[in-house]
């Protein structure tokens, strides 16, 4: 490298010079200043040269020292991930809760395995909480809602990994996830990013669902007896078949749902959005439907004997209110919001005078 060195600096301005005068004579001074400036210039390209490989040098140190880091960083979120799926079979509740936490935060940090934690979550709420309940010491799927106590403290890290689910969910991929029968008996949801979600078969007797984004979501032959659903987005949502019995879905949006079959006696629908939902043979006899946008909806063998509208109730175009048997009331007002959402996991459900009248059976799904 030397010897090639010398020879660039040393041999070769002279031979661009002699090449470059072609036989031309120049005095010896001129000779030497233009060896010189040839020199020059070649010093200042093998010192360019230099530089750009000194550059690439670093550059690809830096590539190699992050290849690293990343190689590192991915071996310690694989170890923490193996760590945390471990905890999830501990005995003991505490570790449980901090395995699920601890995953909570991989997805944070870890996009490549945030859908490997959100599908944890759903198989440990499906496995953990099935329905009709098999577990020893959970509540029996036939005893009164009364006597069974919140999601939060029969089954706190249930809770927890629902709650983490509907976090991780704005953000979700696949947008799909399966939790469907499920015990989410007086679960709390508020809040959270359920959209697209499979729940069909669940039961949500009395859960609070309040301020939910369930757009999209499979709620089929559902229990939802009790729930507190208000002002959340139910867009695009199938209830076909399911029980809303004494639901909650004041102020709620419910456009283009799909609640044909559904058995929504005493339901409260009262300032809800349910333009061009469909209720095909659903019952709503007893509802209360003050105030609700039912423009293009679609009624057809829906039953309301008793249901309860006023004058700001909007009809399809066309429908027959008194031939419906509908009963006209004063309208309530403006609809307070929910300041205390979670009250309903503890509210006591008043007994369904639905249970009285001739209808669909009463299901425990």
């Amino acid at each position: 490298m030397l010897v090639g060195l010398a020879f660039v600096l040393l041999v070769l301005p002279g031979l661009v010079v002699d090449h470059d005068l072609a036989g031309t004579q120049l005095a010896a001074a001129d000779r030497v200043n233009a060896v010189n400036n040839v020199r020059t210039t070649l010093l200042q390209a093998v010192g360019g040269a230099v530089v750009l490989f000194g550059a690439y040098a670093t550059w690809r140190q830096l590539r190699v020292s992050q290849d690293g880091l990343n190689a590192t960083r991915e071996g310690h979120i694989t170890d923490r991930f193996s760590r945390a799926v471990d905890q999830l079979g501990s005995d003991r509740l505490d570790v449980r809760i901090g395995g699920i936490y601890a995953l909570r935060r991989i997805a944070d940090h870890s996009a490549y395995d945030h859908e490997a934690v959100v599908s944890i979550m759903a198989a440990y709420l499906r496995t953990h909480l099935p329905w009709p309940p098999r577990e020893l010491g959970a509540p029996a799927a036939d005893v009164s809602i009364n006597s069974v106590r919140p999601l939060e403290t029969r089954a706190a890290d249930a809770q927890t990994a629902l709650t983490c689910l509907g976090v991780l969910g704005q953000e979700r991929r696949p947008e799909w996830l399966n939790v469907s029968f499920t015990d989410l008996r007086r679960a709390d949801c508020d809040g959270l990013w359920l959209n697209g979600v499979n729940l069909d078969g669940a039961c949500l007797e009395a859960a609070s669902v309040y301020q939910v984004n369930l757009s999209g979501a499979s709620l089929i032959a559902a229990n939802l007896r009790h729930a507190e659903l208000g002002t959340s987005i139910l867009r695009h949502i199938r209830c076909i078949g399911a029980d809303l019995r004494g639901a909650r879905l004041v102020k709620a949006d419910l456009r283009e749902a799909n609640f044909s079959g559904a058995d929504l006696r005493e339901a409260n629908l009262r300032k809800a959005r349910a333009d061009g939902a469909v209720f095909v043979g659903a019952d709503l006899r007893l509802a209360d439907l003050r105030g609700c946008d039912l423009s293009g909806a679609d009624l057809r063998e829906a039953k309301l004997e008793g249901a309860v509208a006023s004058d700001l109730t909007i009809w399809p175009v066309g429908f027959e209110v008194q031939t419906a048997g509908v009963v006209v009331a004063e309208d309530p007002g403006v609809e307070p919001d929910n300041l205390l959402p979670a009250a309903a996991l503890t509210r006591q459900a008043p007994p369904l005078r639905s249970d009285l009248m001739p209808g669909p059976a009463a299901s425990s799904n």
